[in-house]
């Protein structure tokens, strides 16, 4: 069960970088093989968020990117980020006075979200793609899980674009990390923006103390959701996740 353990317009210079782009992708980057991930800090995968269309939720949700707490904690700081990048009315947050946001403790305060599951729960054992739309859910939010299964290669990419070409939803992916070459389990992110020349995905994950936020292939990573998440015989998948 431990999945952690086992606004389209760019600011000016931004906009400047991008025409001063060649309008192909290097070589290296067009040529390189489907179990390649591409480190966004590198030059590379820079050049794929500049030149990607569908990266409406990269701002709002590197605006609040997390490292998570603890091992087990990959999708509380994924529900944090989300929630905090659609402004979902949030408590008071413990030693910054009246400033009211999210954080990985105070997320578990409603009585609703620790009726779904208790921090001390998943500390130990992480959380399953239903738990975490419940967790999502319990704080007034729309959350929608979808398992890997249940989405051909087509749906999961008309469902990325979709999502990742508006700025109101977001969409987080409980996927398998062996399925894209990296060592681990089960793990949860959001997925923040989508190449299409490239057919690659950009994950900001939150294990960012073990990896940084990479361009993953896209059917690689619909590979992964469809893994089976061993605690509950139900393959992993996605959440989407919007404001009501």
């Amino acid at each position: 069960m431990l999945p952690c353990r086992r606004a389209h317009a760019l600011p000016a210079v931004l906009a400047l970088a991008l025409v001063a782009l060649p309008p192909l992708l290097p070589r290296a980057l067009a040529q390189s093989g489907s179990d390649i991930t591409i480190p966004l800090p590198e030059t590379q995968g820079q050049t794929l968020l500049l030149q990607s269309n569908d990266r409406a939720d990269y701002g709002p949700l590197a605006e609040q990117f997390l490292t998570q707490a603890n091992l087990a904690y990959c999708g509380v700081a994924s529900m944090v980020m989300v929630l905090n990048s659609l402004a979902v009315p949030a408590p008071a947050a413990a030693g910054y006075g009246s400033y009211r946001f999210w954080t990985q403790e105070n997320v578990f305060e409603p009585a609703a979200t620790r009726a779904v599951l208790s921090p001390e729960v998943v500390a130990r054992q992480g959380m399953t793609l239903q738990e975490l739309r419940g967790l999502l859910a319990s704080h007034g939010v729309q959350a929608r899980a979808i398992h890997g299964d249940r989405l051909s290669l087509a749906q999961f990419r008309l469902l990325l674009r979709s999502n990742l070409s508006q700025a109101s939803d977001r969409l987080l992916v409980n996927y398998d990390r062996k399925a894209l070459g990296q060592a681990g389990g089960g793990h949860i992110s959001p997925v923040a923006a989508y190449h299409a020349a490239s057919d690659r995905v950009l994950i900001l994950d939150v294990a960012r103390y073990r990896y940084p936020s990479v361009w993953v292939p896209l059917t690689d990573l619909w590979q992964a959701i469809r893994t089976t998440d061993s605690s509950t015989g139900l393959s992993r998948g996605v959440v989407v996740v919007r404001q009501i």
